[in-house]
């Protein structure tokens, strides 16, 4: 029988499965392991919500987020974002 090995993150942290790192996240201590930023996250989150809902473009929700966390996110990672977390906008044809 083979013992499995397994180290023990502390729960908030969450697997790291690419070599982005992705935006609201940082390096752990822990090797193969992210730990979120929660101030990061609850931007990102406001940011999509008023990008989804159209009240900002992608372009001013970019600005938003690396004027308040420092860090960039192009609008194709928002949108990437935006569509995955809410489903993707649909044109309205006027």
């Amino acid at each position: 029988m083979v013992a499995s090995m397994s180290i023990l993150a502390p729960d908030n942290y969450v697997r790291r499965t690419t070599s982005t790192i992705p935006f609201g996240y940082e390096l752990s201590p822990v090797n193969g392991y992210l730990n979120p930023i929660p101030e990061q996250i609850d931007i990102l989150k406001e940011v999509a919500e008023a990008v989804h809902a159209g009240e900002i473009s992608l372009g001013i929700g970019v600005d938003w987020l690396e004027a308040e966390t420092g860090r960039k996110l192009s609008r194709a990672g928002l949108k990437k974002h935006t569509d995955k977390v809410y489903g993707r906008l649909v044109k309205k044809s006027s």
